[in-house]
């Protein structure tokens, strides 16, 4: 006879359940509340499915929808529910994967005869998930021998590679040997790890985006699959916010806005991931570029240049060849040699710093480029200017002295958080990347020392900080810096690097006080990450509406008739020699349709000038978002453009 199952709880009380007692006997111990919504159990840190027993003298805590482990399994829930209908409705069928993902879910499918789905498809898919949610279809888990399980996935040659272990699913494969499976139906099963909502009535707040391209294991050469995303929360009310969010998130775009806006474009004529500058947003650019050369200036920095592309030695000496190959473009071969376009400039820092003997009264030496880069991005992944193939970084590369190292983190973060605020932001958050141990460069010990310096940093801001487990480069450990943009989405701007490998590799020394040679240490440092990433995520955060500092034309200045043009010039020029970015729009249009087009194009002041204002040296002022403001004296409205320009008022407006 079983005994009696004691558990313990969050709190650290126990609680005394009977034999064989699972998750949802304690769901109902604890109320009606946690019997009817609780979706899994977690004992010792593994996550059970509620119908299965808890381990006697297990820490165990219940998961509810609201939670960021709740919306995993509702998630991961809903991406079987998708799979069921999509090989219910389409004969034929296979499926592959189909893991939770931030926001929702998605599954990867190969229909039959090369068919492809629709928006009309995702309709009548999701009319048929929707039936599937309103059955409460009981999650069965099952666990199965290979044979078994060849037999059930026979007609779904996929599923097989992820139980041969060709095909990395953490969703799915095999798990210490267990090969599990999941039932809704008779008619459908899936390879599964699990855990799973009790039943599919636990569902239904959710919807199906769109459908996408995706290679099978990422692998171009391997059968292109059709990718279903979807979203799925733990109420209508949160899917509705997260919708409306995606809508202004599609205002927002940077693509969109810097074709309305006139900033830039991607021509098809330059191939993927490149783009050209056109003068307003060039206007922008340089704006970003004069900010950073001054604070850098500032900073002790000094500036560098290096070439576009070097010899094949130079990054076998890095190590760029052995780990970021396939991030670098095909190489070219010359007469003198293989050249590659360099994906990174710290190479050709380290050489800087490698001419001639350094001494310790020159540290820490602070080397910064706007150094423009080429990466190898699959077409796939492309982005408009968030995921580009040829970019600008805002580069920096510090060598210092051991005992200068964490001081010298600690006054990089400072720098940062200033830069970024100048830009807007207020809202932070932080990440220490780690070594991956199948994937680094330099000895264990070096890769401790580095990563305790970061910590130290951190440490002594008071900071919070998530820690990514083997998210670092090769190279080295790092922190980088997530900003919040103004309607809460999350961007990785700024990365603080430690790096002992590369001055070892480029054998750098310098000479300490001792007389003796010792090795520096190599801090890299892209503040902006990339100019181009910056720009796109700016043109997001403000929806377009620069703030003034920024904004490529200041105030554009309109006159009622044509009459009034010879005035509206003459202000401009003022204007201009004051150093404002103004402009005039001459009287041949209505009034009210170039006030109109002014507005669309998001300038900060719109001037409207008539009889009176060429008579007494006035304005009409339209401001962004504000009302509209009569006969203003120009020296003041010039006063007040000056104070808004210096204060760099940067909060994102809306629209």
């Amino acid at each position: 006879m079983s005994s009696d199952v004691t558990v313990i709880l969050p709190d650290g009380s126990e609680k005394n359940l009977g034999p064989n007692a699972t998750g949802a006997d304690l769901a109902a111990q604890l109320g009606d509340r946690a019997a009817r919504e609780a979706l899994i159990a977690v004992a010792d840190g593994t996550q059970l499915d509620l119908d299965r027993p808890l381990p006697d003298g297990s820490s165990v805590s219940l998961i509810f929808p609201a939670s960021e482990e709740g919306l995993e399994v509702l998630r991961h829930s809903t991406a079987h529910v998708l799979a069921q209908a999509v090989l219910g409705l389409y004969p034929g069928a296979t499926f592959s994967i189909g893991p939770p993902i931030e926001d929702g879910f998605y599954y990867d499918f190969d229909l039959p005869d090369g068919q492809t789905f629709s928006d009309d498809d995702l309709q009548r898919i999701s009319k048929k998930m929707m039936e599937i949610v309103k059955g409460k279809q009981p999650f069965v888990r099952g666990e199965v021998q290979r044979e078994e399980a060849d037999l059930l996935f026979a007609d779904h040659p996929y599923k097989l590679e992820i139980l041969d272990g060709e095909a990395d699913d953490p969703t799915s494969g095999p798990e210490d040997g267990v090969i599990s499976t999941y039932r809704n139906t008779d008619e459908f099963v899936d390879l599964c790890r699990g855990p799973h909502v009790p039943d599919t009535g636990y569902l239904g707040h959710f919807q199906l985006m769109r459908v996408a391209g995706a290679y099978w294991r990422g692998d171009e050469n391997r059968q292109m699959l059709q990718r279903i995303y979807g979203t799925a929360w733990a109420s209508k009310k949160e899917l509705k916010a997260h919708l409306e969010r995606l809508e202004e998130a599609a205002d927002r775009d940077h693509r969109k806005l810097c074709a309305e806006l006139d900033l830039l474009s991607f021509p098809s004529e330059l191939g993927g991931g490149l783009a050209v500058w056109h003068p307003k947003g060039a206007a922008v650019r340089k704006i970003m570029e004069d900010y950073s050369r001054q604070r850098h200036e500032e900073g002790g920095y000094e500036f560098v240049y290096t070439p576009h592309l070097a010899n094949e030695r130079l990054f076998q000496t890095s190590g760029h060849l052995d780990f970021y190959a396939d991030g670098m473009y095909p190489p070219m071969e010359m007469d003198n040699g293989i050249y590659y376009p360099k994906p990174m400039n710290c190479p050709m820092h380290c050489l800087i710093f490698g001419q001639g003997q350094r001494s310790y009264k020159e540290l820490p030496l602070r080397l910064f480029e706007l150094g423009t880069v080429y990466r190898y991005e699959r077409s796939g992944t492309l982005h408009g200017l968030m995921r580009i193939r040829g970019f600008t970084q805002d580069d920096s590369h510090l060598y210092v002295a051991s005992d200068q190292l964490a001081d010298e983190i600690t006054s990089l973060l400072d720098f940062v958080l200033s830069v970024l605020r100048a830009f807007g932001f207020e809202e932070f958050t932080f990440n220490l990347s780690t070594k991956n141990p199948e994937k680094y460069v330099g000895s264990d010990d070096i890769w401790e020392e580095a990563t305790a310096a970061l910590n130290e940093a951190l440490d002594r801001h008071g900071l919070d900080y998530e820690i990514n487990e083997g998210d670092a480069a090769f190279y080295g450990p790092k922190i980088d810096i997530d900003v919040r943009d103004a309607i809460g989405r999350s961007w990785q701007l700024s990365t603080i690097q430690c790096d002992f490998n590369l001055p070892e590799r480029f054998d750098l020394r310098y000479v300490a006080a001792d007389g003796e040679r010792h090795r520096p240490i190599m801090l890299h440092r892209a503040l902006f990450g990339s100019i181009e990433r910056f720009f796109g995520v700016l043109v997001e955060h403000y929806g377009g509406a620069f703030p003034t500092w920024l904004s490529p034309v200041q105030v554009q200045v309109l006159g009622v008739r044509a009459d009034h043009d010879p005035f509206a010039t003459e202000l401009v020029e003022r204007l201009r020699a004051e150093g404002f970015r103004a402009e005039m729009v001459e009287a041949d249009d209505p009034l009210g349709t170039r006030i109109r087009k002014g507005k669309l194009e998001k300038l900060p002041y719109i001037l409207v000038v008539g009889d009176d204002d060429v008579e007494n040296d006035t304005a009409g002022v339209n401001p962004r978002g504000g009302e509209v403001e009569r006969d203003i004296p120009i020296g003041q409205f010039i006063e007040r453009v000056k104070a808004d320009v210096e204060a760099k008022e940067t909060s994102p407006r809306v629209r």
